[in-house]
């Protein structure tokens, strides 16, 4: 790590002592909470040998991957060795970033060849993940794996598999499971803070065409520039489309969809949150309400889920939502319902309110009981008041909280970290490839009820449709 690096690093700390946590019933609470956050935090700052250095290569080097590849590169003792993409251009733009002696190609088993890789990130097209993963730890390498982990349901056991028997580390990139944030949301719900959670409205809106995936197409894009057959060989025969190759999530033959690319983010989020296994019953609906564009994947979404009883959880139902043309401005929220409040857990901050009904049955007000006769509400009144005390009768106020993380705070990095200090010592990363299915077969089990118009029925244990 550069000394201004290591400058910028201990500023950073040094304003988190200062300003702290916003949260809390209490400064000890606080207190408890900065200290967790400095702890995830430091241990970027730790001294590394060579012996910790890790040298990556990066398959698919779109938008997610030059990302992913920023945030990988500022972990100590992480370096460089490969960029493989199809498009000529983007392979240009690596040797531009990284120099003009960084090793390129447009066939990614000719960067899996090379022994000076110890991990690959990828971070291509959704039809790709599965075989390319499968190829990696083939060849001993380590894997981020872009989310969702596969393309189709029917690749998730063979991965699973492979990654056990390889002994390499698989991580899946859904970041907002490695936050401080949703750790904070997991713990409060352990808690009982709400009281006993009975469903989960999860909303992930857009209001941009960047947003919507319409993103600019290079004007050299052609067969030949983007390696055209090549990037069919995952896929049936088509004809040359522009669209397909740099637009691909709105198409069904090489993408997911608004499903794959965000109900799985909202998957994800509560499956860690809970500690749930997954959904046992999903439907989905959706339309094409703005963008028509030539795309075939809907730009409005829904989609309802039914979660059951387990030691960990109670049965819940979750509610996900997608609008690609919201009058929000867009928004990505997570919320929590319980008997006694929500929690809403809004990017990486959190916030919670509580409503808690008395003990007491309701009486009069908005109630039949004044369509009673006179007498008979008054014998009623009376016993009522017997029964019941005042403090029986009032709601219980309890305060509300905030949590909010340190300005600056990158829940990408900490899932990088924790993906590289899984390969240096060994210990489970927070999503390993069962975990990334499980978020990953729901999510699109909604593309396929969406285009059946049925139910699909899952068994969250044993990860098979039933």
């Amino acid at each position: 790590m550069s000394y201004k690096d290591r400058t910028n690093r201990r500023r950073f700390l040094r304003q988190i002592g200062a300003t702290g946590l916003l949260a809390a019933t209490s400064p000890l609470v606080a207190m408890k909470e900065q200290s967790k956050v400095e702890e995830q935090i430091l241990r970027y700052d730790r001294p590394f040998t060579s012996n910790d250095k890790v040298r990556i290569g990066v398959i698919g080097f779109g938008v997610q991957g030059h990302f992913d590849l920023q945030t990988a590169l500022k972990v100590p003792g992480v370096e460089l060795a490969g960029i493989c993409d199809l498009y000529t251009g983007r392979l240009q733009n690596a040797k531009e970033n990284y120099g003009p002696d960084l090793y390129t190609t447009s066939n990614y088993k000719e960067l899996l060849d090379r022994p000076d890789i110890d991990a690959v990130l990828v971070c291509t097209t959704d039809v790709w993940h599965a075989r390319i993963t499968l190829d990696a730890l083939a060849k001993g390498k380590h894997v981020y794996i872009e989310k969702p982990m596969v393309y189709q349901i029917k690749e998730g056991h063979p991965v699973i598999k492979a990654a056990k028997q390889s002994g390499k580390v698989v991580l899946v990139g859904s970041q907002r499971v490695s936050s401080i944030g949703y750790a904070k949301a997991r713990d409060l719900l352990a808690s009982g803070e709400i009281g006993k959670l009975n469903m989960v409205n999860a909303v992930y809106d857009r209001q941009s065409s960047i947003g919507a995936w319409q993103y600019t197409i290079p004007k050299d894009a052609d067969p030949l520039t983007t390696n055209w057959d090549m990037f069919i060989e995952a896929t049936e025969k088509m004809a040359f489309d522009a669209k397909k190759f740099f637009w691909w999530r709105a198409f069904k033959e090489v993408g997911t969809g608004v499903a794959g690319d965000l109900f799985i983010h909202l998957l994800s989020g509560t499956h860690f949150i809970t500690n749930s296994k997954g959904p046992e019953s999903i439907f989905s609906t959706g339309q094409l309400s703005h963008w028509n564009d030539g795309r075939n994947m809907p730009d409005v979404m829904s989609g309802v889920m039914q979660y059951p009883k387990t030691s960990d959880h109670p049965a819940f139902q979750m509610t996900l939502q997608v609008n690609f043309i919201s009058g929000t401005g867009g928004q990505e929220v997570i919320r929590l319902v319980g008997s006694e409040g929500v929690i809403e857990v809004n990017g990486n901050n959190i916030k919670v309110k509580h409503s808690i009904m008395p003990e007491a049955p309701g009486f009069g007000g908005y109630d039949s009981l004044f369509t009673f006769s006179k007498s008979l509400q008054e014998e009623m009144q009376k016993e009522y008041d017997t029964t019941w005390t005042k403090d029986q009768r009032s709601r219980r106020v309890k305060e509300d909280l905030v949590f909010k993380v340190p300005e600056g705070y990158d829940d990408h990095l900490d899932h990088f970290t924790n993906f590289f200090d899984a390969i240096r010592t060994g210990q489970p990363v927070v999503e390993d490839a069962t975990f990334g299915f499980r978020a990953a077969a729901p999510a699109l089990a909604c593309n396929e009820s969406f285009q059946h118009k049925k139910i699909i029925h899952w068994d969250p244990v044993k990860m098979k449709l039933k």
